[in-house]
């Protein structure tokens, strides 16, 4: 049985052929560069309870360890993907009316 790609996969596939192999000496510069940005660092933080419950239940909601969703929080904000919602409405509001 064939196993069933995500759209991401399955993207990759379609374009397989676009792909170009790369020098060794930047392949291993890549892969120093993965491995610098997978390796992980234990801290302690303190977090006010209500905090942390609030993290708990969002976490159970999305599915993912309450850790893993703090560490997403944090690398979101630190490159600069974490976005305010009040920020995105706004935006949106002042579209709408300079297409009105």
């Amino acid at each position: 049985m064939k196993a069933k790609l995500d759209s991401f996969e399955q993207d990759i596939e379609d374009h397989a052929n676009e792909f170009r192999p790369v020098s060794a000496k930047k392949r291993e510069l890549l892969e120093s560069l993965l491995d610098d940005a997978r390796k992980t660092k234990n801290i302690n933080i303190r977090i006010s309870e209500y905090d942390l419950e609030k993290l708990r239940e969002k976490s159970v909601s999305e599915g993912l360890p309450y850790q893993t969703l703090i560490s997403s929080i944090i690398h979101k904000y630190v490159s600069n993907q974490l976005i305010n919602e009040n920020d995105i409405l706004k935006s949106i509001q002042l579209l709408q009316s300079n297409q009105s």
